[in-house]
């Protein structure tokens, strides 16, 4: 068995993972990082990025298709057609730009890159096939899986996120099983691209981790696309059609042609025998510390891993932390707020507390919310739906919670992110020049109106 000695080991290569090597070969730690797939992770190969590739394709269609059919812009086209293989063959393209570059920066900072299936013996020792690694740091990263449905094994018309980012035609009909943001992006997106779809949720409302008010946006829309929703619906199985029980007990039979199963992801702990260190767990989660250290010495969790939220900038922010606490900084992991986004249509930003969350731990606060229906720059995307919403503090009027819906919104987690980080006051965010016309201005015109005098309202 060939044997190795590094300084840093880090089972898994997904953002998490990717970045803590970075980092910590800019700080010159030795690094080997253990990836048995491609770099970059579920984020990069099955998730984040293709699914936004697939969100621009299909809405693009959409537009066309708008265009042929009652533009009120003034544009007429003849009837859209797709090449979905064209399609996939582009979102390909961005995928191994992506995860070339991660190779490159990976390379460039002198990491050693080992590609096989990491199988841990202890706090010390991993093996990878017939390689032996010996570490002083231990690093797992090794992400999530999406949850499967005993009732509903993954194969043939039954698909996961996996399948459906990497289409070879577009089903006629389509039944989403869960109605969180993985399964209401894949959804609206094959909608968009000429599939009837249905979705099929447990909870009485879509996106339940999201409050009523910022979701209803969401729930118009998707009843103007057409996607059928059958709330408080659960499923019983499926042989050809989709078997579902009804609120009242009753049973439907779903016909379609495949059925897309989206129920959330859970932290990747089996099959490289984590066991063997018999860590302390936080549910099916690794229980970490505030400097991501487990209960193990020298050896950290980070991402997905350690549970809740899963998001690709939560594991990039820890790795990037981990790398400098092994160099010898002193480290915290302890953001204000970190941003959460739907990239549905409307899209939706949540970034610290809602209104619910802040009655919750005992704030009083002020709430306010400006629409984008009074916003020129909303107007002129022919975006009027949605609004942007702050919570803050009634006595000293502190910020701790931005929410928007909206098209475009996902960029204003930028403005609302820095503003918790910087402890900005409902006055620092009325009183700075916000250009114009930009959907921003709805950010500075949420924190007038909480102060009694919004311009455009």
């Amino acid at each position: 068995m060939q044997s190795l000695n590094t300084t840093l080991l880090i089972i898994g290569g997904g953002p998490g993972g990717y970045v803590t090597a970075i980092r910590a070969g800019q700080l010159g730690i030795p690094t080997i990082l253990v990836e048995g797939q491609s770099l970059g992770g579920t984020c990069l190969n099955i998730g984040c990025i293709p699914s936004k590739a697939l969100i621009h394709v299909a809405e693009q269609f959409h537009q066309t298709q708008h265009h042929n059919q009652h533009s009120a812009l003034g544009i007429s086209v003849s009837a859209p057609t797709l090449d979905i293989t064209k399609s996939v063959e582009w979102k390909d393209g961005i995928v191994d730009r992506l995860t070339t570059g991660v190779a490159a920066l990976l390379k460039k900072n002198k990491v050693q890159v080992i590609n096989g299936w990491a199988k841990v013996i202890d706090g010390k020792t991993v093996d990878v096939g017939d390689t032996r690694i010996q570490c002083e740091h231990l690093v797992l990263a090794t992400g999530s899986t999406s949850v499967n449905l005993p009732i509903l094994p993954i194969g043939g018309p039954v698909i996961s996120s996996t399948e459906a980012l990497a289409p070879t035609s577009v089903p006629k009909r389509l039944v989403v099983v869960g109605g969180g943001y993985i399964g209401l992006e894949l959804g609206i997106a094959y909608r968009k691209l000429g599939a009837e779809v249905s979705v099929v949720e447990a909870q009485d409302r879509i996106l339940p981790a999201y409050d009523a008010e910022l979701t209803q946006p969401v729930h118009d829309a998707l009843k103007q696309l057409g996607v059928k929703l059958y709330l408080k619906h659960s499923v019983l199985g499926f042989d050809g059609t989709l078997q579902v029980r009804d609120p009242e007990g009753e049973t439907l039979n779903l016909e379609t042609d495949q059925v897309l199963v989206a129920v959330g992801r859970k932290p990747n702990t089996q099959g490289w025998n984590l066991e063997a260190l018999n860590l302390d767990m936080n549910g099916s989660a690794i229980k970490i510390d505030s400097r991501c250290q487990t209960s193990m010495r020298n050896v950290y969790a980070i991402g997905d891993l350690s549970g809740e939220p899963m998001l690709a900038h939560r594991a990039m922010a820890q790795g990037e932390m981990v790398a400098e606490l092994i160099s010898g900084k002193t480290r915290e992991f302890n953001p204000t707020a970190i941003a959460a986004v739907c990239f549905t249509d409307p899209e939706l930003v949540v970034v610290g507390k809602t209104p619910d969350e802040a009655k919750a731990a005992g704030l009083d606060c002020i709430v306010s919310s400006f629409p984008f229906a009074a916003n020129g720059r909303a107007m002129t995307l022919e975006s009027k739906s949605g609004f942007v919403r702050v919570v803050a503090r009634r006595d000293n009027h502190v910020i701790v919670g931005w929410q928007a819906v909206g098209v475009g919104v996902s960029e204003l987690s930028t403005a609302f992110a820095q503003s918790l980080e910087m402890g900005a006051r409902l006055e620092d965010i009325g009183g700075t020049i916000h250009a114009h016309p930009t959907l921003g201005e709805a950010v500075q015109e949420a924190a007038l109106r909480a102060l009694g005098h919004a311009l455009h309202l």
